[in-house]
C-alpha cells in the first residue's frame, strides 16, 4: 500500500532529475568547447533542448508541483536553462574562435551573460499568456548558426550585442511549447527545425545550403509570428483601455 502511495512522488521526483540532467549536459558542452569539438558540443546542446522542451510537459502530466510542493521546479529549470542556453554556448563561441581574440572577445562574451542574468531574474520574464518578454536568451541558437554558417567573429559579435540589447525590450516572443496561438503548427515546425539542426551537425564543417535555408526559414516564421502576435496583443490592450470607464476628476 505504501508503495502505491509513494509511486506518484517517485515519478514527480524523476521529472526533477530529468530536468537536472541538463546541468550535466551544460558541463559536457563546456568540456567539448575546451576540446574544440564543436560538433560534439552541438549534439549535447540538441539533447539539452529536447530535455527543456519536454520536462515541462512531463511536470504538468505528473502534477509535480502538487506532489513535491516544497521543491521549486521553476528555479531548477532556470538554473539549467542558464547553463545550457547561456553560459555553455558563450563558452563554445569563445573557445572555438567565433568571438574576437583577447580581452575584446572576453568583453563580448560577458555581455550575454550579464544580459541573461537580468532576464532570468525578471518576475515577468514569462507572461501570463505564455510569451517570453524580451529576447529569450537563445544563445545556444546563436552559437549553432555561428558554427553552421561559419560566421566571422565580427559578425557574431554584432549579433550578440543586438540580441543582448533586445533582452530588456518588452516584445513578446513565442514560447513554442505553450503559446496557444498556432501552437500545433509551431510545434510541428519546431520538430522540423530540430531535425534540420541534427542534419546540419552531421554535415559539419560544410553543411549543405538547403538545410541551412530550411533551418533559417523557421527563424523567419518564429520572429514573424512573434511580432504579429505582439502587435495583436498591443492592439487588444489598447482597445480594452479605451473601453474602460473613464473616471471624471472633479476640481477640489
Amino acid at each position: 500500500m505504501q508503495s502505491d502511495l509513494s509511486w506518484p512522488w517517485v515519478r514527480a521526483f524523476a521529472v526533477h532529475v530529468y530536468t537536472a540532467s541538463g546541468a550535466v549536459l551544460g558541463l559536457l558542452i563546456v568540456l567539448a568547447a575546451i576540446d574544440g569539438d564543436s560538433a560534439r558540443a552541438l549534439w549535447l546542446g540538441l539533447a539539452a533542448m529536447v530535455i527543456d522542451g519536454t520536462d515541462g510537459m512531463l511536470a504538468r502530466k505528473f502534477r509535480v508541483k502538487e506532489r513535491i510542493p516544497w521543491f521549486d521546479g521553476a528555479m531548477l529549470d532556470n538554473i539549467v536553462d542558464y547553463l545550457t542556453y547561456v553560459f555553455a554556448p558563450v563558452i563554445l563561441l569563445l573557445q572555438t574562435g567565433y568571438l574576437p581574440d583577447g580581452s575584446t572577445g572576453t568583453l563580448v562574451a560577458a555581455i550575454p551573460l550579464v544580459a541573461s542574468c537580468y532576464q532570468f531574474c525578471r518576475a515577468d520574464a514569462k507572461t501570463d499568456d505564455h510569451f517570453f518578454r524580451g529576447f529569450p536568451s537563445y544563445w545556444n541558437v546563436v552559437a549553432f548558426y555561428a558554427i553552421a554558417m561559419d560566421l566571422t567573429p565580427v559578425t557574431v559579435s554584432v549579433i550578440v550585442v543586438v540580441c543582448a540589447v533586445l533582452v530588456p525590450v518588452p516584445i513578446g516572443y513565442l514560447y513554442p511549447s505553450r503559446t496557444r496561438d498556432f501552437r500545433p503548427l509551431t510545434l510541428a515546425l519546431s520538430a522540423v527545425w530540430l531535425a534540420t539542426y541534427a542534419v546540419i551537425v552531421t554535415q559539419l564543417p560544410d553543411p549543405h545550403p538547403f538545410w541551412i535555408m530550411l533551418s533559417v526559414a523557421y527563424l523567419v516564421y518564429y520572429l514573424g509570428l512573434s511580432l504579429l502576435l505582439e502587435a495583436r496583443r498591443r492592439a487588444a490592450r489598447a482597445a480594452r483601455a479605451e473601453e474602460a470607464p473613464q473616471v471624471a476628476v472633479l476640481p477640489g
